[in-house]
């Protein structure tokens, strides 16, 4: 009975961290600092410089092989190629059910294996770390990442909603913790924010049966979440943003939608994306 509720994740959920490195630099944390060369590596990829972000990312693994950061910084990078290719980045994607669920994807094997292979190092590394200091603020960022990045890929790429909803929960297990260790990381209650907001929007029926498989439904406070990362977030700052943009959207609210994308491509100006989400908007 469970997997026929299956399209309780709305597809909003699925863009959480393929927007999330538009401005790289973590939460106002005084726990982690980002080095400058992520910091160019994000915007690199941002700008849809995929193959310069690859390298930038590549020498900062050569230069520091014992951060999680770097495999989870390239594997971003594989998934926003992805998305960008196959068109997934359009917003009326995610304010319209009837859109995403028609809309094909083809994913491309050869970048699945090398997402895979850098997901997995991200893991081992984190796991290594946490397993000797399990309060690690950079670790404990680094699997809240792969997590939603292994939950965007199955759910937006290969539409597999039972299990991108296993990996939100993990990913938000992660968040959690490390929000108990600096409840300064702001970034991290999108991952928390999301989950209620997005679930919460469903018919009561199904947030029981959510609830049931461990969900957290609470749509009011996923959105306060939301909020105080798009205030005070850092790396995922912007896609708090866009995800209250397509909440907005969603409630008819075109007016705050169109101050949020508004902010997004006057920061963004090399980024045609933000531009075309808000041309469409009547």
């Amino acid at each position: 009975m469970f997997a026929m509720k299956v399209k309780f994740l709305i597809p909003a959920i699925v863009l959480s961290f393929s927007f999330a490195f538009s401005h790289p630099v973590l939460a106002q944390s005084q726990t982690v600092e980002t080095p400058p060369m992520l910091d160019r590596g994000f915007h690199e990829m941002y700008n849809l410089h995929f193959p310069e972000a690859h390298a930038t990312f590549a020498k900062y693994m050569a230069e520091h092989p014992e951060d999680p950061m770097g495999p989870v910084s390239d594997a971003a990078a594989y998934l926003f190629s992805e998305f960008h290719r196959t068109g997934v980045l359009d917003m009326q994607l995610f304010t319209n059910d009837t859109n995403y669920m028609s809309h094909k994807t083809h994913p491309d094997p050869a970048v699945k294996k090398s997402f895979d292979a850098d997901l997995d190092r991200a893991d081992g590394l984190s796991d290594s770390i946490l397993a000797n200091h399990p309060t690690d603020a950079t670790a404990l960022f680094a699997k809240t990442l792969t997590f939603g990045l292994r939950a965007d890929y199955v759910s937006l790429l290969e539409r597999r909603d039972i299990a991108g909803f296993q990996f939100t929960k993990e990913g938000s297990a992660f968040a959690h913790r490390l929000l108990a260790v600096d409840p300064h990381a702001y970034d991290a209650y999108l991952a928390v924010g999301m989950e209620n907001y997005i679930l919460g929007l469903k018919p009561a029926p199904v947030r029981w049966l959510l609830q049931m498989a461990g969900g957290e439904t609470n749509r009011v406070l996923g959105e306060q979440d939301l909020e105080l990362t798009a205030a005070q977030g850092y790396y995922l700052r912007p896609l708090a943003k866009l995800l209250l943009s397509v909440a907005a959207m969603r409630d008819k609210d075109k007016t705050k939608a169109r101050q949020l994308l508004s902010s997004l491509a006057k920061e963004f100006p090399n980024n045609p994306l933000y531009a075309e989400q808000l041309s469409k908007i009547n």
